[in-house]
C-alpha cells in the first residue's frame, strides 16, 4: 500500500526505496479457470478464426468482466482502488499462435547454428508442417507452452537423431513437411538425389 500511495518502500533497516519514477506491473492467474470454461466452447486453434466481429466482441467483454470480478473477490477494495488500470489477457488465438511458431522455429535455427560451430544446416518448415505442429501443440488452457513442447518432441528430437547418426551433413537444407493423417513429420534433404527420412514412428 505504501508503494502505491507514496511511491516509497521502507526497508527493515529504515532505508527507503523511491518508486516515483517506476511503473509497477502485477500479474495473476485469478479467474483463469472461469475464463477458460467460458471460452472453451468458442475458442481453439481452428475455431478461433470463425465467428463474426460482434460475437467476438461480446465474448471479450464477458472474459474481461469475469477476470475483473475474480480480482475483486480476491483483493480488498482499498487495494483495487489504488490500481490505475486492470488488463485482462485473453486466450491466444490462431493469428497469435502462427506468429509464435515462426518465432520458435527461428529460435530452433539459431540453436542449430550455435551447436554446429560453423557447420550448421538449414531447415525449411513447410506450411503443412506448421499446421501439424499447431494442431498438436494448441491448448487454450496453457497458452503457448504446449506449442513449444510439440516443437521439441516432433521437430527438435528427430533432427537430433538425424544429426547423431550423421544423416545430416553440414550445409544441408532440410525440408520438413507433413503428410495428411501421418502421426509425425517428414524430413528430406533438398538435393538432386533427395533423401527422405520418415520420422513418424520416432516422433509420435
Amino acid at each position: 500500500m505504501g508503494i502505491l500511495d507514496k511511491a516509497t518502500l521502507t526497508l527493515g533497516d529504515n532505508r527507503r526505496v523511491d518508486f516515483s519514477q517506476c511503473m509497477i506491473f502485477m500479474t495473476s492467474n485469478l479467474g483463469a479457470t472461469d475464463m477458460s470454461a467460458l471460452a472453451a466452447p468458442r475458442l481453439g486453434f481452428h475455431v478461433a478464426c470463425s465467428g463474426d466481429g460482434a460475437s467476438k466482441a461480446k465474448l471479450n467483454d464477458k472474459l474481461t468482466a469475469t477476470g475483473i470480478a475474480a480480482a475483486r473477490r480476491r483483493f480488498t477494495p482499498e487495494f483495487m482502488n489504488r490500481l490505475d488500470h486492470i488488463v485482462v489477457f485473453r486466450s491466444l488465438g490462431a493469428p497469435e499462435l502462427r506468429k509464435i511458431i515462426d518465432i520458435e522455429l527461428e529460435i530452433v535455427q539459431q540453436r542449430i547454428g550455435a551447436a554446429a560451430h560453423g557447420n550448421e544446416f538449414y531447415i525449411n518448415v513447410t506450411a503443412s508442417a506448421k499446421e501439424f505442429l499447431l494442431s498438436e501443440g494448441t491448448d487454450i488452457r496453457y497458452g503457448a507452452r504446449p506449442l513449444k513442447r510439440a516443437i521439441e518432441r516432433l521437430l527438435v528430437h528427430p533432427l537430433s537423431n538425424l544429426m547423431a547418426t550423421r544423416q545430416i551433413r553440414p550445409g544441408d537444407h532440410i525440408r520438413v513437411s507433413h503428410a495428411q493423417d501421418a502421426p509425425g513429420l517428414m524430413f528430406s534433404r533438398n538435393t538432386e538425389s533427395e533423401q527422405a527420412w520418415d520420422m513418424s514412428c520416432q516422433a509420435a
